[in-house]
């Protein structure tokens, strides 16, 4: 874990996926890569997998310019290999972090195998096609239809880490009763919304429970949505990587928690509001119910 005086691993972690991705992407070997920017192949992958503490900018330069990487890209990754030495107890990210390239939160919900989230609205990951084409549209007010119509697209493409058939992420989503009743994009596609939410719910690798309006705050306030990301262990029962906490920022920078006190401080809050919420069959009930209203 890292403490008040580390580095995050955030931006390195993110930026060894990129380079990774863009490897892959050009067809090369990680032996043929290392030998062509004349680094061991040892060093190479500790780069892929956020391993290296003080990365040399030369190095993500050549590797990004045999990948053919676009020079703003070549930018934004240079700039994760000087943010890897800024010490932190969190991380926060904004626009230069919040593109469909160096999505933070994207990759490393894609790395993840255990997502614990809590949201006022439906989690992107559970949205149908209408309901995250009415919030893209409202956030991104005045961009484009090919724009709006691209973001909805990548979004979709991203919930095959929940449906997938091979070793799909596993996601606990506590939802507040609240999401059920906001109104987004009119009653026909609330009603689709919530009978898709209760098909989810079925899905073996996914829990959905609706916190009630009766339950009122855990913990007595109103902490508001977040995901706790886990990812898994290696064969020595190690962690593959640090879990952490992200907050959306909504138009802020985001912020990801790494410290071990914030991420247990989240947990215990999930734990709260777990013991409030609907069953799991109570809650699809509920969404049918809900689902129902809404066309009659």
């Amino acid at each position: 874990m890292t403490s008040d005086d580390e580095p995050s691993t955030l931006p390195r972690r993110q930026l060894g996926r990129f380079l990774r991705e863009a490897r892959d992407s050009r067809g090369l070997s990680m032996d043929r890569a290392a030998q062509l920017v004349e680094l061991s192949k040892t060093a190479l992958h500790r780069i892929e997998t956020g391993g290296v503490k003080k990365l040399r900018i030369r190095d993500i330069g050549a590797l990004c310019e045999l990948y053919e990487v676009t020079p703003a890209d070549t930018d934004r990754a240079i700039e994760l290999a000087k943010q890897s030495q800024v010490a932190s107890w969190y991380t926060a990210f904004g626009g230069l972090y919040s593109d469909t390239t160096f999505n933070m939160y994207v990759g490393l919900a894609a790395a993840a195998r255990q997502l614990i989230a809590y949201h006022e609205i439906v989690l992107g990951l559970l949205q149908t096609g209408d309901y995250a084409r009415c919030l893209i549209t409202a956030f991104y007010h005045g961009s484009s239809n090919e724009d709006i119509e691209r973001r909805v697209e990548l979004r979709l493409k991203r919930q095959a880490i929940i449906t997938r058939r091979a070793d799909p992420v596993k996601l606990e989503l506590l939802l507040h009763e609240s999401a059920l009743h906001r109104m987004v994009g009119g009653p026909h596609v609330m009603s689709a919304q919530l009978h898709h939410l209760a098909e989810l719910g079925k899905l073996p690798n996914v829990s959905l429970r609706v916190q009630p309006f009766a339950a009122g705050c855990s913990r007595g306030l109103l902490h508001g949505p977040f995901v706790i990301l886990e990812f898994g262990f290696d064969a020595k029962s190690r962690p593959i990587e640090p879990p952490l906490v992200y907050l959306e920022g909504s138009g802020k920078p985001d912020i990801y928690m790494e410290n071990r006190d914030d991420v247990r401080r989240y947990h215990e809050i999930a734990s709260l509001i777990r013991e409030t919420a609907l069953t799991e069959a109570k809650t699809r009930d509920l969404l049918r119910r809900v689902a129902r209203s809404y066309t009659a």
